[in-house]
């Protein structure tokens, strides 16, 4: 009798495991290729670090990780296609900031960040530096700060579009200031090319996208927006320092999964891209980028990303970007 009650309990317990979503999904994932979305074009910061993640996890889980750039306003493309994506954990997403600033800068969003997504990890933080064209004749912060209140609305600014990092970091930077300069959103990387041909007078961007031109004299560098300076260009001083009091603007970008992907699955992934981030090589990489790694856990993802939601609405409320 006691053998009978043994084997009917352990068949109960296969078949609850099956039912319940992630019981069991972890040891075995993953059981295919896993799409990895980057809402921007190729040849940027995030489709660089995704890349890198990829790579990396087909290496140690000998499952491919293809690469799927889906570009497009803002990010909200490639956000909703990820959002309807199957809840298995063979499909996540890399974001960024503009993932936090969208949900208040579009009056309509086909996706909620919050809701429609599982936090993984916060992958790395990135210093923006502040780079103009040769052209423009500032050599400081303070120097382009005279130039713009003694000629309001005549510099105009490149972002890789509404909601982008570049974008809300200088919008940030004109709300500390006090100065007014026009914004010229381009698709992704092309900012920097509008930039490096003239058409715009600044932009906010990363080492990978302006390092090597800041280094060939084709763009100059005034500051880095962090609130401490780069090891990777430690005589830049940071905005702050500079002429602008308070401004601290550090570029981020993490993983996400559907909203329902099992906790196993998401844990698994975390653990993964964490480790990835601790390789030397990978960690000697994103230092000469101006990158830290962070590899935070869900949950202190999702509290970053509540955090950073409530602090660009103030940003947009304030300078009226609300795209309809």
């Amino acid at each position: 009798m006691n053998k009978i009650l043994l084997i009917s309990l352990y068949r109960l317990g296969v078949v609850l495991a099956a039912a319940i979503p992630g019981a069991a999904t972890a040891q075995d994932y993953p059981q295919k290729s896993i799409r990895f979305v980057v809402p921007f074009p190729p040849g940027g910061a995030t489709d660089a670090l995704a890349r890198t993640l990829g790579e990396k996890m087909t290496q140690a889980w000998k499952q491919q990780v293809v690469i799927d750039n889906r570009a497009g306003a803002g990010g909200n493309i490639g956000a909703e296609i990820a959002a309807k994506s199957p809840a298995d954990g063979h499909t996540i997403i890399i974001v960024g900031l503009s993932h936090a600033a969208n949900l208040s800068l579009y009056s309509r969003l086909a996706y909620h960040p919050v809701r429609d997504f599982a936090p993984v990890t916060q992958a790395v933080a990135i210093q923006a530096f502040l780079v103009v064209h040769p052209s423009v004749p500032v050599k400081s912060v303070k120097e382009l700060l005279a130039l713009a209140k003694a000629k309001p609305g005549a510099l105009n600014y490149a972002s890789g579009g509404n909601g982008s990092s570049p974008h809300m970091a200088m919008e940030l930077f004109k709300s500390l200031a006090k100065v007014d300069f026009v914004h010229v959103p381009y698709k992704g990387t092309q900012s920097v090319i509008g930039l490096l041909r003239g058409e715009t007078a600044l932009l906010f961007e990363n080492l990978i996208s302006v390092g090597a031109h800041i280094e060939s004299g084709k763009l100059r560098v005034l500051a880095v927006g962090a609130s401490k300076r780069s090891t990777a260009m430690p005589d830049v001083p940071t905005v702050s320092e500079a002429g602008v009091p308070g401004y601290d603007m550090v570029l981020w970008f993490g993983v996400l999964a559907p909203a329902g992907t099992p906790a196993p699955v998401v844990g698994k992934l975390q653990r993964e891209i964490a480790g990835i981030l601790k390789l030397p090589d990978v960690s000697e990489r994103l230092a000469r980028q101006g990158a830290e790694p962070v590899g935070s856990t869900p949950e202190q993802f999702d509290a970053f990303i509540k955090t950073e939601i409530a602090k660009w609405a103030k940003v947009v409320q304030e300078a009226g970007l609300k795209v309809d």
